[in-house]
């Protein structure tokens, strides 16, 4: 026996709500879907559901039961515009009832009440729930051959709405070109972004200056220490630049969304500069866990592989953001391109761990053999520190990140933001200090008494992960 129609709306709000790309959502909303709404690019980046742009898109022969466009956090003045044309419905039974077809609003609030009027009542529509906001069904369109239908709806009640296309017409295909622009009205203009997110330009602004006044910084420190300078120092050069340049082009993108409801080509040099710095900063941690140009001059095969597979799978991985970020949920491959990004950002996570491990082994390998206990022990210890940095960061950026968005009001989406910058901009400060181009690094001056002291030490511990 096949689903019911109420079955086939209660599985899509699972699917398409509970994965999602900026994302959101509170505790109880994730309690009901059970799924995770949020995905990571890089270095801590969320990629959400579209937001506030003014979208044109395009379904075609499309027979899901639902259909989520975008999600957008309303103020007491807020406003959703639907235009759709070229509407075609076909059906292998009789003509669909066009009241079974429609837009609606829903709040995360409301989602719970919905999906267990679903579950209580398997032919339920979600068009005839008292919890959601009704915008227009296909009756209102204008009849043939115009098929089209356009309005503004005002939002006087602030809240986090989806907007939604619902399909409870059995065995019934659309297409149809669709037209949305979400924003909420200040002092009489309009603001396309989020409740939450109306702060990120200047937010992202002010990051941006900050990693410029940290490249000058790292220049001039390079520059008056060339005779410790090494290759790996360019590299960290480029990090900072490139992270610079993504949050400049992050800062106007948003504003332009916020101010016309299109990013005006920032988005194209936004996934650019975030493919750069990311393929970087994995490619930087893992030359600094195999100690590549201060400790030794070349990689071994092993660390050569870890390369091999994080650069090809982070470029994969941009490729999925840009789509996830560029379409959205109404598009039939989403949910795909989201498990893709999960997949491959997990797998370089654990992937860049590797060659700070083999390094920590070795050093402690060799210190038996060499006879420089100080040195190997101060070596030991920087490395097991830059392996504690790391691991902390990518927690923060993966799991704390994700809770504050979780449990953060949609009002304070930006929160969830300035945390992920502060810390991100820390990690940088650590690690750039730990490994900073200094003629006489404190880890390695030794005298006698730090000799024989370490000796003991390297006796003594360890040094287990």
């Amino acid at each position: 026996m096949g689903l019911t129609c109420g079955e086939e709306v209660f599985d899509a709000i699972v699917e398409v709500v509970g994965l999602g790309p900026y994302g959101h959502g509170d505790l109880a909303f994730w309690y009901a879907i059970g799924e995770e709404e949020t995905v990571l690019v890089g270095d801590g980046d969320w990629v959400g559901v579209v937001e506030g742009e003014i979208k044109d898109l395009q379904i075609t022969t499309d027979s899901r039961p639902m259909i989520l466009f975008e999600k957008f956090g309303f103020t007491h003045f807020g406003h959703v515009t639907v235009s759709v044309s070229e509407v075609s419905v076909t059906s292998s039974r009789s003509r669909p009832d066009p009241s079974r077809l429609g837009f609606f609003l829903l709040s995360e609030e409301s989602l719970i009440q919905v999906i267990l009027e679903m579950e209580q009542n398997p032919n339920f529509c979600v068009l005839d729930s008292h919890y959601i906001t009704p915008l227009f069904t296909f009756r209102d369109l204008s009849p043939p051959p115009q098929t089209s239908f356009n309005n503004s709806y005002p939002v006087s009640v602030p809240n986090e709405y989806s907007l939604f296309f619902a399909n409870c017409a059995p065995e019934s295909q659309v297409t149809m070109a669709v037209l949305t622009e979400t924003y909420n009205l200040e002092n009489g203009v309009k603001d396309f972004l989020p409740a939450g997110q109306t702060q990120l330009p200047a937010l992202f602004f002010l990051f941006s200056l900050s990693y410029f006044a940290f490249l000058g910084f790292w220049i001039y420190i390079c520059h008056t220490n060339k005779l410790s300078l090494h290759r790996i120092h360019l590299l960290m050069a480029g990090l900072i630049l490139m992270k610079a340049l993504n949050l400049i082009c992050a800062a106007e993108d948003k504003h332009y969304v916020k101010v016309t409801g299109t990013p005006h080509g920032w988005d194209v040099l936004f996934y650019i500069f975030q493919s750069l710095r990311v393929v970087l900063l994995f490619t930087v941690i893992v030359l600094i866990g195999t100690g590549w140009s201060f400790l030794k001059p070349f990689l071994q095969e092993k660390e050569k592989k870890v390369l091999m597979i994080v650069i090809p799978l982070q470029v994969t991985a941009n490729v999925a953001s840009a789509v996830i970020g560029e379409t959205g949920p109404f598009i039939k491959d989403w949910v795909t391109w989201n498990q893709l990004f999960l997949l491959v950002d997990v797998v370089c996570c654990c992937a860049i761990i590797f060659p700070i491990v083999w390094s920590i082994r070795s050093l402690r390998e060799t210190s038996k053999t060499d006879g420089k206990a100080a040195r190997n022990l101060a070596k030991l210890t920087l490395f097991r520190q830059f392996y504690i940095v790391v691991i902390g960061y990518l927690y923060f950026t993966r799991i704390v990140v994700f809770a504050l968005r979780t449990i953060a009001a949609y009002k304070y989406q930006w929160v969830s933001n300035a945390a992920e910058e502060i810390v991100s901009l820390a990690f940088y400060l650590v690690i750039f200090y730990m490994f900073r181009p200094v003629e006489r690094n404190e880890y390695f001056v030794i005298d006698d008494g730090e000799e024989e002291a370490a000796q003991v030490a390297l006796r003594d511990e360890e040094f287990e992960l």
